[in-house]
């Protein structure tokens, strides 16, 4: 009977501080300024979890021009741990979910901040005015949330996010120094054009093999010589799915195998996995459509925010025709962001290079506590700035890139050599 009462009392204790526990952070958050919606999610890596949002000015430091609520989930693990700051590019809806988990989170057990980019999903502005759509007004959002968020969770905070997301949090490291203890970017381009111009000569001249490229060459005219028979079904499927474009299906078709290229790459997938000439239309209809889905070039998708971006500062990648010159009605591919991305009301966008410049200057004439991470074998590597970034008389900012890597290079599968360089550098800048 003793040691049942003692069991009790024990457990009873153990509920209460639990209680406690996210009584007091569902306080502390209904208690920041701007801070609203708050709703509860499960998590099976935190103790408590929440999506909220909070009021940003629509143009950085002019409240005039009104505000809208941006969308930011908040992950627990104890207000004596440090925070990490995911500075996402898009939409940020898969943090919502039970089970998701971020590797710097994991790695220090630390909280977790999750900030949706505006003008993505939850976090458009009504009106929706284009011309406050900039990187600047993106590092003051993840600024304010800084602030606002600091005032709750004290301790060392990290920056972090991956392709766009890790753009972002570079941009953000170059506008505000000094508002995180450090910042890892991972796979991120720092692009100075519409199009960059650097990705062609990587994916026609360095990556992988010379024999692997003439397997891509030789996929891409067999997606070429098949095309009358691919392009119905393609239109089926198209149709089936509600899919629009801005260009006729012949010249989607084109893209796709021009993109091909570039998404094999991207994502790691062995040229092992190309079909041979023996199989069916249908085997790479199949087959293309999961390497590049013609969503991406629709008319309707989501990605149209971005696209805007990509015209006035962000930048993109271009496509060379070399590989399927004699059997495309394209003759150049220069302004297919243009034409294919966006709406007629976007078109006249012109690139401002100043931000580019600015974080250039930035990276070259300081040493933050700043790594970036790259795959090898990523196309996106050849915009990042693992080119042009000398880090060798820096003591704090290095570039660390993934032996055959591609964009899906991470901390955790890096070798254990480059693993431990990375990680002795942010024990010092975070524990």
């Amino acid at each position: 009977m003793k040691k049942f009462l003692i069991v009790l009392i024990f457990s009873v204790f153990s509920l209460t501080l639990t209680a406690q526990s996210e009584t007091t952070l569902f306080d502390k958050l209904s208690s920041l300024k701007g801070i609203s919606d708050i709703e509860k999610l499960d998590s099976k890596n935190y103790s408590e979890k929440y999506v909220m949002f909070i009021e940003q000015n629509i143009n950085g430091n002019s409240p005039e021009n009104g505000t809208f609520k941006q969308r930011v989930i908040v992950g627990f693990r104890g207000f004596d741990r440090p925070t990490i700051l995911v500075t996402e590019g898009y939409s940020a809806s898969y943090a919502t979910r039970e089970r998701y988990r971020e590797e710097l989170s994991e790695l220090y057990n630390a909280n977790l901040v999750v900030v949706e980019h505006r003008y993505f999903e939850k976090s458009v502005p009504q009106p929706t005015n284009w011309n406050f759509m900039t990187i600047e007004n993106s590092a003051n959002d993840l600024h304010h949330v800084r602030e606002t968020f600091g005032k709750i969770f004290t301790k060392k905070w990290v920056a972090t996010g991956i392709s766009k997301g890790g753009s972002t949090c570079t941009y953000y490291r170059a506008f505000y120094p000094n508002d995180v203890d450090a910042t890892v970017a991972y796979v991120a381009p720092i692009s100075h054009a519409v199009i960059d111009g650097r990705h062609e000569k990587f994916l026609l001249k360095k990556v992988g093999t010379k024999e692997e490229r003439e397997k891509i060459k030789d996929c891409q005219v067999e997606f070429m010589k098949r095309k009358s028979k691919i392009l119905n079904m393609l239109d089926t499927f198209s149709v089936n799915h509600n899919y629009h474009y801005y260009v006729p299906l012949s010249q989607v078709y084109d893209y796709m195998v021009l993109e091909y290229e570039f998404s094999l790459w991207q994502w790691g997938t062995p040229v092992s996995t190309i079909p041979s000439k023996g199989e069916s239309d249908i085997v790479w209809f199949k087959y293309i459509v999961d390497m590049v889905g013609p969503d991406y070039f629709a008319s309707e998708s989501d990605n149209t925010p971005f696209f805007y971006q990509v015209l006035r500062e962000f930048g993109y990648y271009g496509y060379s025709l070399k590989n399927i010159k004699k059997y495309t009605d394209l003759k150049d591919t220069k302004h297919y962001v243009r034409d294919i991305m966006v709406p007629q009301e976007m078109r006249n966008t012109e690139f401002d290079k100043t931000v580019y410049k600015f974080t250039e200057k930035y990276l070259k004439e300081n040493d933050p506590t700043l790594i970036f991470i790259y795959g090898e074998n990523d196309p996106w590597t050849a915009s990042g700035v693992a080119g042009w970034l000398n880090c060798k008389k820096k003591q704090n900012m290095q570039v660390f890139v993934q032996p055959n890597g591609s964009h899906l290079a991470r901390i955790s599968n890096m070798p254990e050599n480059i693993k431990k360089q990375i990680t002795s550098k942010l024990d010092k800048w975070i524990k």
